[in-house]
C-alpha cells in the first residue's frame, strides 16, 4: 500500500513485541499486538515522537497481500472483534474472556472467514486498551498527556491504521468494516485513500458528524461533574473519575439497547439496574475519560459527504431499525448523495429490537447480505 506524499506522514515505524506478523492466528488463542510509529505528523502539523497502536489479527495474509479486511471499532469499545484471548494476551483493561464485538460475523464459515481472509482489528489512536492515549506518558513531561493530548482527527486515526497495514504487508484491502465511530473510520478510509480497498461497510453510523465543538464542550461538562475531575488531571486521585464514568456508561448501555437484551432475564426494576451497573464496571475501570474528549473532538471536522466523488469502493450502508443514534430515516439523504455521485452503493436495514448494538446480533437476512456483499467485492 503506497502512502502518498500528500498525507504528510513520517514513515519511520518500529516494531514492538510481540513482533508484527501476518501468520495465521488461532481464533481460540488471539494475541493482542502493538505497533510503534516514530515521529508521526498529525494533520495539524504536530509531530508525536512515538505512537503505539494496539491490534489483533485472525487468518493469514495471502501472497498477493490483498485478502485483508480491516475492522474498526466504536467510540468507547475495544478492538477485540472475534475469538478468545490466549492466556495473558489480552490488552490492558480487557479480561481474557472478554466478549468480542463481531462474533456473529467473524469466524470459520462466517461472512468474514479466517480461512479466506486476513482480518486486522485495530484500536484507535487516542482510545484506551493499549494505544497511545491521554493517559500514556508524554515524553516531554514524563507524566500522562491528560488534557494536553494533541488534537487529532478521524483522518489521523485512519492514517495510523494505514501505516500499520503497510508494515503487516497488506498491499490492498478487500474491505474496511466498522460500526458507529468505526463507521466514521470506514467512510474516511473510502474517501481519504480511495484506491486502497474494494469495499467499505459502514454500519449504524453516518458519513458526517453534526455535533461540532458543542459536542466536545458537552462531553467535558459531563465529565467535570465528577468531584475528582480537576480540569482533566485526575490520574493521581483515588478512584479517578469513576463516579461520573459509571453514570455515563450506564446511560450509554441503555441508549444502545441493553435493556432489550436483558428482557426476560431481568424484569424492569432494581435487579435490572444492578445488572447494568455490573456490566458497566469493567468499562469504567478500563476506559479513560480524557479519551472520550479526544475522540469526540476528533469528529468536529468529520464530514466525508463532500468527498463522495472520490469514492472508488463499493459501499454497503446498514442501519438498525431501532437505533436511536443513527435511525434509518437518515439513509435516504445519504443514498441520494451517493447516487448523485454515481457510486456503487446499497442500503440494508437491520431489523431487530437491539438498537445501536443491533448489527452485532441476529436479524433477518443481515448475515447473508453481508456475506454476499463481501463476495461481490472479491472475497
Amino acid at each position: 500500500m503506497h502512502v502518498t506524499r500528500r498525507t504528510g506522514l513520517a514513515l519511520g515505524l518500529a516494531l514492538a513485541a510481540p513482533a508484527l506478523s501476518a501468520k495465521a492466528q488461532s481464533m481460540d488463542a488471539v494475541v493482542n499486538r502493538y505497533a510503534t510509529i516514530r515521529d508521526f505528523r498529525l494533520r495539524n502539523g504536530t509531530v508525536m515522537p512515538e505512537v503505539t497502536l494496539a491490534y489483533e489479527t485472525y487468518g493469514t495474509l495471502n501472497a498477493a497481500g490483498d485478502n485483508a479486511i480491516l475492522m474498526t471499532h466504536g467510540f468507547t469499545s475495544s478492538h477485540h472483534a472475534a475469538g478468545r484471548y490466549a492466556p495473558g494476551q489480552a490488552p490492558p483493561g480487557l479480561a481474557e474472556d472478554a466478549a468480542p464485538s463481531w462474533s456473529l460475523m467473524i469466524g470459520p464459515g462466517k461472512p468474514i472467514d479466517p480461512a479466506r481472509h486476513f482480518i486486522v482489528s485495530s484500536n484507535m489512536l487516542g482510545s484506551s486498551y493499549g494505544s497511545t492515549s491521554p493517559r500514556s506518558t508524554n515524553p516531554a513531561t514524563g507524566r500522562p498527556y491528560g488534557p494536553d493530548f494533541p488534537h487529532i482527527t478521524v483522518a489521523d486515526i485512519v492514517t495510523v491504521q494505514r501505516l500499520l497495514l503497510e508494515q503487516l504487508g497488506v498491499k490492498h484491502l478487500l474491505a474496511v468494516m466498522g460500526t458507529s465511530y468505526g463507521g466514521y473510520q470506514a467512510w474516511t478510509w473510502g474517501t481519504l485513500f480511495p484506491q486502497a480497498m474494494n469495499a467499505i461497510i459502514a454500519v449504524n453510523t453516518a458519513p458526517k458528524s453534526t455535533a461540532g465543538p458543542a459536542g466536545t464542550a458537552a462531553q467535558i461538562a459531563r465529565l467535570a461533574q465528577d468531584p475528582n475531575w480537576n480540569g482533566g488531571w485526575y490520574y493521581d486521585k483515588p478512584g479517578g473519575i469513576s463516579q461520573v464514568m459509571t453514570e455515563i456508561r450506564v446511560a450509554t448501555l441503555k441508549n444502545y439497547g441493553i435493556e432489550a437484551q436483558l428482557e426476560g432475564r431481568f424484569p424492569p426494576g432494581e435487579a435490572r439496574e444492578a445488572e447494568i451497573r455490573r456490566l458497566a464496571a469493567p468499562w469504567v475501570r478500563a476506559f479513560d475519560g480524557n479519551s472520550m474528549v479526544v475522540l469526540r473532538r476528533a469528529t468536529e471536522s468529520y464530514d466525508t459527504e463532500a468527498q463522495f466523488g472520490a469514492l472508488k469502493a463499493k459501499v454497503l450502508y446498514a442501519l438498525t431499525t431501532t437505533d436511536k443514534l443513527f435511525p434509518p430515516s437518515i439513509a435516504p439523504a445519504v443514498m441520494q448523495k451517493l447516487a448523485a455521485a454515481k457510486k456503487d452503493a446499497r442500503f440494508f436495514e437491520i431489523r431487530n429490537q437491539f438498537g445501536h448494538i443491533g448489527a452485532n446480533t441476529e436479524s433477518p437476512d443481515w448475515v447473508p447480505t453481508l456475506a454476499a456483499f463481501i463476495k461481490s467485492a472479491g472475497g
